[in-house]
């Protein structure tokens, strides 16, 4: 999870390794970590597309790079940096790629999450499912203050499942195979409509990870299309990979 553009950008991620000897090449994140890179020097340009229901697309990049290791609470984790200023502090073991804290550009100090938020979790295979921590990045009140939906909603329970394998997935950045097929869903309850009034609305997202680069497609859709409520839908494509 991503991590979803500026007010997305998050999503980008979420991922442990513990002691030397179970890490790989002692000093490396444990467990496979192949569809989701940790070590140092990587980066990701994502071009992100938001399309709301008022019919307006924005359009703009998105930066993540690799830090490598550090300790956190007295264990090795691999953190990522998101070009708004976000950190990401990472690990993986054999349960999967998992995040343990995050910090804001308006934060001194890194929050720690109160549960492992998984990003994949093994084994890397179809029906695999887990649950973890959204919230409504798009959705908005048309008439109430503070018009986002997450300001009242910050914390809303997905359900993910790796739906499929093997997957060919054709992106900016080029195509690639053998890639993991991601998708969560959730449901949030908003006062819509006066005459339907209180509507179950569904937040779905599909990500693709690919073996060597990790995330390489996101789409995240969040359908307001009521009286009250407006939404949109969010595209990432992999533009470049270093």
């Amino acid at each position: 999870m991503s991590s979803m553009a500026s007010s997305i950008k998050t999503g980008a991620a979420l991922l442990g390794g513990v002691v030397c000897l179970t890490l790989v090449g002692c000093g490396g994140p444990g467990g496979d970590t192949s569809l989701f890179p940790l070590d140092k020097g990587h980066r990701w340009a994502y071009k992100v597309a938001t399309e709301l229901e008022n019919n307006t697309v924005q359009r703009e990049e998105m930066t993540l790079s690799s830090l490598g290791r550090v300790d956190f609470d007295g264990q090795p984790a691999w953190v990522r940096r998101s070009d708004s200023g976000a950190n990401y502090w990472l690990r993986s073991d054999d349960t999967g790629v998992y995040r343990v804290a995050s910090r804001s550009d308006i934060e001194d100090e890194p929050r720690p999450d109160p549960v492992r938020r998984y990003v994949l979790k093994r084994p890397y295979a179809v029906g695999t499912s887990w649950q973890s921590a959204t919230t409504a990045y798009l959705l908005e009140h048309k008439q109430d203050f503070p018009r986002e939906v997450r300001y009242k909603h910050p914390v809303i329970p997905m359900n993910y499942v790796i739906e499929a394998v093997n997957q060919k997935v054709d992106t900016s950045a080029g195509k690639f195979d053998g890639c993991l097929r991601v998708k969560g869903q959730a449901l949030i309850r908003l006062f819509a409509d006066p005459v339907v009034g209180w509507r179950d609305i569904p937040l779905t997202t599909l990500e693709w990870y690919c073996p060597g680069v990790g995330l390489v497609r996101l789409e995240r859709d969040e359908p307001g299309k009521a009286t009250f409520i407006s939404g949109g839908r969010i595209q990432m494509d992999l533009a470049d990979f270093r």
